[in-house]
């Protein structure tokens, strides 16, 4: 099915991620970028420059008004998501927000009920989801040829430089691990098995700027499940995913976010599967909006509203579990 004649992508935030999404466009025919919005005029021209975009504003607001995009991704910092969003919404425009979708599961919902009441799309940017590598381990969980799931087991970790005015370690920007990389090993356990956990324990460590730098999560699900993983700053990790059963395992190579490689074993069967990116990853996420759009649906099945509030009611879990709370919320 062709997804689109033509499909203008509209961008807020033209950072590091946002060239990643950029860059993914050029390898769907009908999908092009035709405006960047960013607070600084001159960084959205630059970046429209470099992916030859028409147009560039210095207001997200004025983007949304004359230029009209089919749907806008936003790449900014977390704790900028709930506003961006919601004036896209406001404005009739479908949406794709870079995860997570907001700071906390109360702003989300706002999200979706006005989503839900303008009609329109509205779908959070977990791109690892819609990954070659991902689905096929999926239908391999699901075919039940690893037997019965009883664990899976995977970990998040790189040493950041230690700026204390970066995002990542700046409670004003909603920084720490857990909302910038625990929930990718936390989303993609709540993907496979395809429910919430039924009990929560988490250990941290939170460092001078009050985020935190270092956790260890063991969520406990129905069926004697087990999801254990750990999100840190501070060290390098062995970014791989696991996923364990009574006949076998499947191993995403690192890093799992990213992954390309799926390494299955099953008894003395050990086979190495290459899932390569048509371009760099991003593209998947795209496409799947762009699909949703075209059918007139208000959700993506691979990422529900459900899914989103699910995965933001346990970092809210916890957050307030480990006493982090952003200076922003209420």
């Amino acid at each position: 099915m062709e997804l689109y004649d033509e499909f203008r992508w509209g961008l807020i935030g033209p950072g590091r991620i946002a060239r990643r999404f950029a860059e993914s466009l050029e390898s769907i025919p009908t999908a092009f970028l035709n405006s960047v919005a960013s607070r600084d005029l001159q960084k959205a021209k630059d970046f429209a420059d470099d992916y030859a975009a028409p147009e560039y504003f210095g207001a997200y607001g004025e983007m949304l008004l004359r230029s009209k995009p089919d749907a806008v991704y936003i790449s900014t910092p977390h704790n900028f998501h709930f506003e961006q969003a919601m004036m896209c919404l406001e404005a009739g425009v479908p949406v794709l927000c870079e995860k997570p979708l907001t700071v906390n599961s109360r702003q989300a919902q706002q999200l979706f009920n006005l989503a839900k009441a303008k009609g329109v799309f509205l779908m959070e940017a977990l791109w690892t989801r819609y990954l070659p590598v991902w689905r096929e381990a999926k239908v391999l969980v699901k075919s039940g040829y690893i037997g019965d799931l009883h664990m899976l087991d995977s970990n998040f970790g790189f040493s950041f430089p230690r700026f204390s005015e970066d995002r990542v370690l700046n409670p004003h920007l909603a920084g720490g691990a857990l909302l910038d990389i625990g929930i990718y090993p936390l989303a993609m356990s709540q993907w496979i098995l395809d429910s919430d956990p039924l009990d929560v324990k988490v250990h941290a460590v939170l460092g001078e700027t009050g985020v935190d730098e270092l956790l260890s999560v063991t969520m406990m699900y129905s069926g004697n499940i087990v999801s254990r993983f750990s999100a840190n700053i501070l060290a390098r990790t062995t970014n791989d995913f696991w996923i364990y059963g009574s006949e076998g395992r499947i191993r995403i190579h690192e890093n799992f976010w990213e992954g390309t490689r799926l390494t299955l074993i099953r008894g003395s069967e050990e086979r190495t599967q290459h899932f390569p990116f048509r371009k760099n990853g991003f593209e998947y996420e795209a496409e799947e909006l762009m699909r949703c759009v075209k059918l007139g649906l208000m959700e993506s099945p691979d990422m529900t509203e459900a899914h989103s509030l699910g995965n933001l009611r346990i970092m809210d879990r916890i957050r307030q579990e480990i006493g982090l709370k952003y200076p922003f919320e209420d």
